[in-house]
């Protein structure tokens, strides 16, 4: 079982950007002290719910800080920009950190970032297989062409990737999880999604892409002394965060959107994740591989939002859960 963290760079009530930042980046580095396999940035523009609008660029900072973990995105917006400028910043990050990088793109949603970017609702409601596929085109092939949405001559990709970083696709729907089957592309599941619905994506892929394609599902995890006491914390700090947070999505187009409760989604989160005792942790994280064929988990340990809290949640988990998981 492979365990990493999801850092979405939540900005918690009170806190500052650069303290986000600090505490996201200080996440990461003890991630790689306490064994994890790797860390994962989102991208996320004009809101609370996470103050990091490149993930790619955190994903660079964070490779020079680091010597041994994996470092990924979770996700890059493609509905937000060019697939080739993207491929070429995943190449880039291939070279330099040896092999080291991963690229998880996703549609986005029908959010005011595209009339930001001038990319247009189109590029997210119906341009998303179109972009995948040129942005696989200049990670694979030496030279790449213009497509009907991206019209340009041909080119040559420099810088060439290393050893051509993987590439996982957010699926949030029956749709877009059978675009990534038929491109042989693992999913990455969200962390709302309960084992059932992990379930169902994963035999939907399975009818139309490889057997084994190794997915990855998001999710959150706190360790304590007791099961009552791990999720106190979360229940109490996670809709401080959550409220604001899921408020900022703001749809281009106006259509009208009923954010979920931040309570209710913070209990959530604690019923179907990791949240409990060490114990509670591996019987949870053993249960979900064991019911829905993922064995890839990046979970989200920093979701008191208090640095302090933080550190000493990826140590336990590092000290107390990992190991057990991969005995």
């Amino acid at each position: 079982m492979r365990i990493g963290l999801f850092l979405p760079a939540a900005q918690f009530p009170g806190q500052s950007h650069a303290e986000v930042l600090a505490r996201t980046v200080e996440a990461a580095v003890e991630a790689e002290r306490a064994g994890f396999d790797g860390v994962w940035f989102a991208e996320h523009h004009f809101m609370s719910y996470g103050v990091c609008p490149s993930a790619v660029t955190l994903a660079a900072y964070v490779l020079g800080r680091t010597s041994r973990i994996t470092v990924g995105t979770a996700v890059s917006v493609l509905s937000n920009q060019h697939p080739v400028a993207l491929a070429e910043q995943a190449a880039l990050l291939d070279q330099v950190g040896r092999g080291r990088f991963r690229l998880g793109v996703g549609r986005g949603g029908p959010w005011v970032d595209l009339e930001v970017f001038g990319t247009g609702l189109a590029r997210y409601e119906s341009g998303f297989a179109e972009s995948l596929d040129l942005l696989l085109a200049a990670l694979t092939e030496e030279r790449v062409a213009g497509t009907a949405t991206f019209p340009f001559r041909e080119v040559p990709v420099v810088p060439r990737p290393l050893t051509g970083p993987p590439v996982v696709v957010a699926c949030t729907s029956a749709a877009t999880a059978e675009l990534a089957a038929r491109r042989g592309l693992p999913m990455l599941l969200g962390m709302h999604a309960a084992d059932e619905d992990k379930r169902a994506m994963v035999e939907h892929y399975a009818r139309y892409g490889p057997a084994r394609p190794g997915h990855l599902a998001a999710g959150v995890a706190h360790v304590a002394d007791t099961r009552a006491e791990a999720q106190r914390a979360l229940r109490t700090a996670m809709p401080r965060w959550l409220g604001p947070g899921l408020a900022g999505y703001v749809p281009v187009d106006g259509r009208p959107r009923r954010p979920r409760d931040p309570e209710e989604y913070a209990a959530l989160l604690c019923r179907i994740h990791p949240v409990g005792t060490a114990e509670d942790c591996v019987a949870t994280l053993t249960a979900t591989a064991e019911r829905t064929g993922v064995d890839h988990f990046v979970l989200m340990a920093d979701g008191t939002g208090d640095p302090v809290l933080t550190r000493e949640n990826i140590r336990r988990l590092g000290a107390e859960v990992l190991p057990r998981l991969r005995g």
